[in-house]
């Protein structure tokens, strides 16, 4: 009941606050002979940690994870794997003198009104610092992905604020245009359209010179996912991923495929045709297109996944704002600490790490129930 896990076969569970000791995720079903190490983990870990730009929170965390179990001479055990991560700059100090006000946008509230108590240093268990284990669970996931079926996930920011970039094409989007610029220096909003990326390097600037924030959307891509991952009804493939992503803090929108934008196509639009490839076995069937977004009846085609998230911005301001206190009196607020100006640099780690746990959960749950069923036939 406590909402701390997610998945079935593959399982995370996760523990920790903002400025507690650490975080900590176990994760149950990994497969054995899996190779793991801390410096696997620290590829994506380091997309994610604060402090990588100007354009990100300034709190200084190394983010350095600890495999606690389920590793031996650098390959899964297939027991439990444990990962720690350690919180090294925690600043409580800066949140003393709001620790009876409600913060605009967070979750002060909500947190007074299920448990009558909260801890108030950076919003504790509320906080995105628990997105940090994700990302290194996401790294085992991708791991197993790639392992079973080739499979790769890749996200990057399509939208800050009024600037939309338009990637006509997510299947040609390649990591080294989301983590970098032509001339080889980091892309910190990681979007891959440079030219309008450097316009929201400067206005993401200009939105934390004056204590502000802003919002955008990411867009993540999942390549090489074979048919038939996902069940019906309640267990849809996409319905777990967007749970997944809904899981996130500061995601108020999800969609997949054509998205909202179906709402004003006629069916004879938005459908993708069937086409099918003779082969000596069994013909390969495909789509023409994509609007469906890698889905039909909440299990995957083999198109790609492509799933976009809505991120609010910032809730955290220097900007003074009212509010009240815990007793109703009203009063106001101005957010003490570093935050993040825009969320979605460091978002993208994180969703392309919860789109990962998500598709090995249903890789091994299709494998559990279906692996062994003989090889189907067709009759085109």
């Amino acid at each position: 009941m406590a909402g701390n896990s997610f998945g079935q076969a593959f399982r995370i569970t996760t523990a920790g606050e903002s400025h507690g000791p650490g975080n900590v995720v176990i994760i149950d079903g990994v497969p054995p002979g899996i190779p793991i190490s801390v410096e696997d983990l620290l590829v994506d870990l380091n997309r994610r940690k604060p402090g990588q730009s100007k354009i990100v929170t300034q709190r200084k965390e190394a983010d350095h994870p600890e495999i606690l179990s389920g590793v031996f001479e650098g390959v899964t055990t297939g027991t439990s794997l444990a990962i720690l991560i350690r919180n090294e700059d925690q600043r409580s100090k800066d949140y003393s003198d709001i620790k009876d006000k409600y913060r605009p946008g967070h979750a002060d509230y909500t947190y007074d009104a299920k448990y009558g108590f909260r801890d108030y240093r950076g919003g504790g268990r509320s906080s995105a610092r628990e997105t940090n284990v994700r990302v290194a669970a996401g790294v085992v996931a991708k791991k197993i992905l790639q392992t079973a079926f080739g499979g790769s996930i890749i996200g990057y920011v399509t939208q800050v604020g009024h600037l939309k970039a338009e990637i006509a094409d997510p299947t040609s989007i390649t990591v080294e245009q989301v983590e970098k610029f032509a001339d080889g220096s980091l892309n910190p909003v990681r979007c891959p359209d440079h030219e309008l990326a450097q316009e929201m390097i400067s206005f993401i600037d200009q939105i934390r010179k004056a204590g502000d924030s802003i919002g955008g959307v990411a867009e993540v891509v999942a390549l090489n996912v074979p048919p038939g991952l996902g069940e019906p009804v309640f267990d849809k493939l996409k319905a777990d991923i967007a749970k997944a992503l809904f899981s996130i803090p500061a995601v108020l929108g999800v969609e997949y495929g054509s998205g909202f934008g179906c709402a004003t196509m006629r069916g004879s639009e938005n459908n993708d045709h069937f086409v099918a490839e003779k082969t000596d076995g069994a013909p390969v069937i495909s789509t023409d297109g994509n609007r469906h977004g890698g889905s039909l009846g909440g299990i995957s085609t083999g198109q790609p996944l492509v799933f976009r998230a809505a991120v609010k911005p910032t809730s955290s301001l220097l900007i003074e704002q009212p509010t009240v206190t815990r007793e109703g009196e009203a009063t106001t607020i101005r957010t003490k600490g570093r935050h993040d100006p825009c969320l979605l640099p460091r978002f993208v780690p994180i969703a392309e790490a919860m789109l990962a746990i998500t598709l090995a959960d249903h890789w091994l749950r299709w494998r559990a129930q279906c692996e062994t069923v003989p090889d189907r036939s067709y009759d085109i």
